[in-house]
């Protein structure tokens, strides 16, 4: 047996007035996971333990079978296993967005979806002339950054409050300001650099800081070798951490460009080698985060198409699991991640999964509340679905 896990990221959502009460899943046209639908397991799980925030980092850790409240420390440190940049630990490591800030308002979390090459260099430039013993900054992808701060240089706490950047997308930002003298500092001079280079990024923002968690690697808890293809740091970084082969997709950039197809081949040459793969798509919560009907519907008929309906039809006679679900809603009303469990539809190619009695004809929110199946702790799906059984 094969297992394959499809991630649309943030692609559940709520219903709409703009599509007449319907959500973005319901009307996209989806045939392929409609097809799983109809022929494998549908149901419900929540990816966000309480207390802890509806982060991709968090609902990810889950997805892959890890309990967030047991292992999870920040998203910053699995950021910095995609980078290869190694922490010791004392090293607190914080994701940082190159923003666009205007009349005190975040106006753009993505700085205008920034170029990898400006924003590389960008990221040098602020590590030249803000860098120093205990600080230091490494640049990723986009506008997805690294800062690195060594506790015992700084004193900074790891355990500051910090807010994501895309939770406050049009809201003034004084008062989601880090409460810490290094990073307000560090933010300010940034601000001047960024006006000096003339670039749609007007500012740094550090946030979801932690220190380096300690996981048992995948093959270790669960007996199968994998590979994961994304584009997005953090799930390289979370794949890093957990012994996955990271695969490159040429093409994969993390939003509605991304190479969709690249990423489906790429993922049935890797079933070859290993038992189970992992296919992140980042689209649709981009296009969650901007508030944009239009794109959400198209990123999850890029996704149903061109990454599912490869996968499906290039399986052929393989013994195959797949599973896809959302990491959680990324709700067009609020732009930003929700805590709410997300729909999800286990299915067996070429032997068909006979666990449930309920019928669900497509895949989306409402088709699925006619199933009972729950899974209230989403780390434990997971082994649910190697084994078969729920």
């Amino acid at each position: 047996m094969k297992y394959l896990v499809l991630i649309g990221d943030g692609m559940s959502d709520l219903p709409l007035k703009e599509l007449k009460g319907k959500t973005p899943l319901q009307v996209a046209k989806t045939p392929n996971m409609d097809y799983l639908a109809q022929n494998g397991l549908c149901g419900w799980v929540n990816n966000v333990p309480n207390g802890l925030p509806p982060g991709s980092d968090v609902a990810s850790m889950s997805i892959f079978g890890y309990d967030p409240a047991k292992y999870y420390t920040g998203r910053g440190p699995l950021e910095a296993a995609s980078l290869g940049v190694k922490l010791s630990k004392d090293d607190v490591a914080f994701r940082c967005n190159l923003v666009t800030v205007k009349d005190g308002k975040m106006k753009d979390f993505t700085a205008g979806h920034i170029s990898t090459p400006e924003a590389k260099k960008i990221m040098l430039e602020l590590d030249k002339r803000l860098g120093r013993k205990g600080i230091k900054f490494f640049p990723g992808l986009s506008y997805r950054h690294l800062l690195i701060i060594d506790n015992r240089q700084s004193k900074i706490e790891n355990r500051l409050e910090t807010t994501p950047p895309h939770d406050i997308t049009g809201q003034k930002i004084k008062k989601y300001l880090p409460k810490d003298e290094l990073l307000l500092e560090l933010m300010n001079e940034s601000e001047v650099i960024l006006h000096e280079m003339k670039t749609k990024a007007t500012v740094i923002w550090p946030w979801g800081q932690g220190k380096l968690p300690a996981m048992p690697s995948f093959k270790k808890k669960y007996g199968l070798t994998g590979a994961i293809i994304t584009a997005v740091d953090l799930l390289k970084g979370m794949g890093k951490t957990l012994g996955l082969e990271v695969i490159h997709v040429p093409g994969a950039t993390g939003y509605l460009d991304t190479n969709y197809i690249g990423k489906a081949k790429y993922a049935l040459k890797a079933l070859k080698k290993h038992d189970i793969v992992f296919i992140h798509v980042e689209a649709p919560d981009e296009a969650g985060h901007e508030g944009s009907i239009p794109k959400k519907i198209r990123a999850i008929e890029y996704f149903d198409r061109l990454v599912v309906g490869t996968v499906v039809r290039g399986l052929g006679s393989l013994v195959a699991r797949i599973l896809v679900l959302p990491d959680h809603p990324t709700p067009i009303k609020y732009m930003t991640h929700t805590r709410d469990a997300v729909p999800f539809v286990m299915c067996d190619m070429n032997d068909k999964l006979k666990m449930s009695n309920v019928k669900c004809w497509s895949y989306n929110e409402k088709e699925i509340k006619k199933s009972k199946v729950k899974v209230k702790k989403g780390h434990e799906l997971m082994q649910k679905f190697i084994g078969g059984k729920i």
